[in-house]
């Protein structure tokens, strides 16, 4: 009989559960901050509150020392060597080494001692300490990097470009020649320049045909001069006068 009354209460499309679970959509969240407009940023960057730096007065912080850094031994050593350098050439040429190997060094060491032209090495620190306090301190830019001094005792910046174009590895920076600072181009028109002995023959040649040409004129004036005298003076003379009267009834 309990069955029976179990049937009857149980609908006939089927049995359904007590409980069903239902899936609820997740809620809105309203917490985030939209973002700021770019030109309301902008405007608030350019608005913003800039404090000013708080004056500290003189004497109310104790100074700092100053750090003095002395050269070693080697350092003067080296520096000692440049100025003797700068002293005994005339010629004083920065070049950049752009990873140039040992042997295309020494050819170009053979090429440019052909002319009397040497190659030094000076680390850059030592040349930037003695060009800072010296006359050539406009050449201490041209230090930074791989760079090496081509030296020589006479300027001869032909001789030092014609090797220097045969090794692409080396890039002219400078030069300083005859106490004048001259740049890559610089030293390209100077190489252009006739030497000092051609210089000197032109010259002397010049002063020598003004001299001639001012001796000739001198010693032609007095010569013309005398010739229009003698010349005056037979047209005044009574015997030029006579001996013409005579010619002149002959003719006739």
């Amino acid at each position: 009989m309990a069955a029976t009354l179990c049937v009857k209460l149980l609908p006939k499309q089927g049995w359904l559960p007590l409980t069903q679970s239902v899936r609820h959509g997740s809620k809105a969240v309203t917490r985030h901050r939209k973002p700021v407009h770019i030109l309301r940023q902008k405007l608030l960057a350019v608005t913003k509150y800039i404090p000013p730096t708080r004056v500290v007065p003189p004497g109310a912080y104790p100074s700092k020392p100053k750090e003095v850094q002395e050269d070693n031994a080697l350092m003067l050593l080296m520096k000692r060597e440049v100025k003797k350098v700068f002293q005994d050439y005339k010629m004083i040429a920065a070049a950049q080494n752009n990873a140039s190997n040992a042997e295309d060094m020494m050819t170009l060491k053979n090429r440019l001692h052909k002319h009397g032209i040497t190659v030094k090495f000076f680390p850059n620190q030592v040349m930037r300490s003695f060009l800072k306090d010296s006359i050539y301190c406009n050449m201490a830019p041209l230090f930074i990097g791989p760079t090496v001094l081509i030296v020589s005792k006479e300027p001869k910046a032909r001789e030092m470009l014609v090797a220097l174009r045969s090794s692409p590895q080396m890039t002219l920076l400078g030069a300083c020649i005859e106490n004048t600072l001259l740049s890559a181009d610089g030293v390209v028109s100077y190489s252009k320049m006739p030497s000092m002995t051609v210089v000197q023959g032109q010259l002397v040649s010049g002063l020598t045909m003004l001299t001639s040409y001012t001796a000739s004129m001198l010693q032609r004036h007095p010569a013309h001069l005398s010739a229009l005298l003698q010349q005056y003076v037979k047209q005044q003379s009574p015997d030029s006068s006579t001996e013409g009267a005579p010619k002149a009834e002959e003719a006739t």
